[in-house]
């Protein structure tokens, strides 16, 4: 996953002598049915059908230390089964908030995936990776 201006910024800025940098205490995985962009535009989440985001507390127990620039999840993070169509899901992301809040971190998927009713959408441990590109 590639961070966008909302992490960029601030952490240049914090590098560079400006601004002290907090990270959010949890990070909110999220779904897109469109294109997000760097500037933490553009993102579509599916609506009801038990669609909700999916807490990752932002500590050791959730994530690996970075090795060469890159983060990964320590255990599988799973969203609730769908109870209908969640449409064709093309990004996830990462969010400062369960709902609303900034795109903080998104990628898009290998290959779009129609989420119909009784789907579980999952990703294994290491199958997300979060860098600063």
């Amino acid at each position: 996953m590639s961070a966008t201006n909302y992490v960029k910024n601030p952490l240049l800025d914090y590098c560079f002598g400006s601004t002290l940098y907090t990270p959010p205490a949890s990070y909110w995985l999220g779904l897109s049915t469109t294109t997000i962009y760097a500037a933490g535009s553009g993102a579509t989440e599916p609506v009801g059908y038990g669609y909700a985001r999916v807490e990752m507390p932002n500590d050791k127990a959730t994530f690996y230390n970075a090795v060469s620039g890159c983060v990964l999840n320590v255990g599988a993070v799973t969203f609730a089964i769908s109870s209908g169509s969640w449409g064709t899901v093309s990004y996830a992301f990462l969010s400062s908030a369960s709902a609303s809040g900034s795109v903080l971190y998104f990628t898009q998927l290998p290959t779009s995936k129609v989420i119909q009713d009784a789907t579980v959408v999952s990703y294994s441990a290491c199958a997300l990776a979060f860098s600063i590109t």
